[in-house]
């Protein structure tokens, strides 16, 4: 899993922070989220996809690598 936010879309609500605060948190200036952890840890997923589902705008992007082996 890959995380990134769309900071044009962002409105620094927050919901990220307090759903995942492990992984997320808000520039100073404007509040947009930041990713503080883009691949985050197995026992961080659950909170990171519950941030997604609450992010008002869709600003949180999530991706997996789903590449076969050579």
């Amino acid at each position: 899993m890959r995380i990134t936010v769309d900071a044009g879309r962002c409105v620094g609500s927050g919901m990220c922070v307090l759903t995942a605060g492990e992984v997320f948190d808000q520039r100073q200036d404007d509040g947009k989220a930041i990713v503080l952890r883009p691949e985050p840890p197995a026992d961080a997923r659950d909170s990171v996809r519950e941030a997604v589902d609450r992010c008002p705008v869709a600003a949180i992007v999530l991706s997996t690598d789903r590449r076969l082996p050579h």
